[in-house]
């Protein structure tokens, strides 16, 4: 049967995206974190937020070209929940006996999620991490019989080995309770009870906290249930937090608008088909466009979308030979 050639016109769209790096700009107005955080958001884009040491470098570049040297709002925020071991949340589970003279719960470099109790019965948020020994308990919640485990261990481990070995790791609700545990510690002793914390820290655009830079010093939470993040040229753009009601300058990011180009090709192929076969037939159109379009995926051609060019006459296939519109 007789063999006849085609030419098919497609056209392809490839789209190019670019786009300029993140804008840091200093705003020298004293606003508070939630005022800052709005500000950002309604002029830029938002608080800034630090992913790596090079975004570190520029803040402390646009800091510095600024001229200001002290204190300023960053997009860092941490919230301070604090919850008992076995889950108690009844009459009392708000109690605490915090050292004040030290100002704890004082956050000492941002690490410090675990608490513990002193012989003096005063207590202290502490790095999880350290080895002190235990109080358990026994019993009930609301009656609890507290065990004092002479063996030192962090706090995780404290917690596994009450909840093996009693009911969970003291809950305290009440001055009588906290004058019991302290009358089972040695003096100069410090042991874990069942208070604690996560590290909850957020960038205030959503970003995870991958990476951090935090100063060395006490960040005091008192009462506070949401602490905000600060840093300044003077202290190397080291991290620490603040109440957020206080007033300070505060750096923002735009991130320019993402251009995309579109652009059109053209392409001519020829196929040789049997005499019989129409190729302008929709339902075969479709196929043969299915087809080549699912190759080009397969080929990494994802942003590449095809479809046909077709002819005054409504046509997209033409018997070689034939005259046809030039492509543009």
């Amino acid at each position: 049967m007789e063999r006849i050639l085609l030419v098919l016109f497609l056209s392809a769209c490839l789209i190019f995206s670019s786009s300029l790096s993140r804008q840091y700009h200093f705003v020298d107005l004293a606003l508070t974190w939630t005022e800052a955080q709005a500000y950002c958001r309604q002029t830029l884009t938002d608080i800034v937020t630090i992913q790596d040491s090079e975004e570190l470098t520029r803040l402390l570049d646009t800091l510095s070209s600024a001229r200001h040297s002290s204190d300023a709002w960053i997009g860092l925020y941490s919230v301070v929940h604090w919850m008992w071991s076995d889950g108690f949340t009844g009459a009392g589970a708000n109690y605490s006996n915090w050292e004040i003279i030290f100002n704890e719960p004082n956050f000492i470099g941002a690490s410090q999620f675990c608490v513990s109790v002193g012989s003096s019965g005063l207590w202290w948020d502490d790095y999880c991490s350290e080895n002190y020994s235990v109080v358990c308990y026994n019993g009930t919640q609301l009656d609890p019989q507290y065990v004092y485990v002479n063996k030192e261990m962090n706090w995780s481990s404290a917690q596994m080995y009450c909840r093996e070995n009693f009911v969970d790791l003291a809950t305290v609700s009440s001055d009588e309770q906290n004058w019991m545990i302290e009358k089972l510690m040695y003096f100069g002793s410090y042991s874990w009870i069942g208070l604690f914390r996560y590290s909850n820290f957020f960038w205030s655009d959503g970003s995870s906290v991958s990476f951090t830079n935090w100063d060395n010093v006490y960040n005091p939470i008192d009462s506070m249930t949401l602490i905000c993040g600060i840093t300044s040229v003077n202290n190397g753009g080291k991290w620490r937090f603040l109440s957020c009601e206080t007033k300070l300058p505060v750096v923002c990011y735009h991130d320019p608008i993402v251009k995309k180009q579109s652009v059109k090709l053209s392409v001519k192929l020829r196929l040789k088909t049997e005499d019989s076969v129409n190729l302008n037939d929709a339902v075969l159109k479709d196929s043969i466009l299915k087809k080549l379009q699912d190759r080009l995926e397969e080929n990494g051609g994802d942003e590449i979308t095809l479809k046909w060019r077709e002819q005054p006459d409504g046509e997209v296939f033409k018997k070689e030979g034939q005259a046809v519109v030039p492509v543009l």
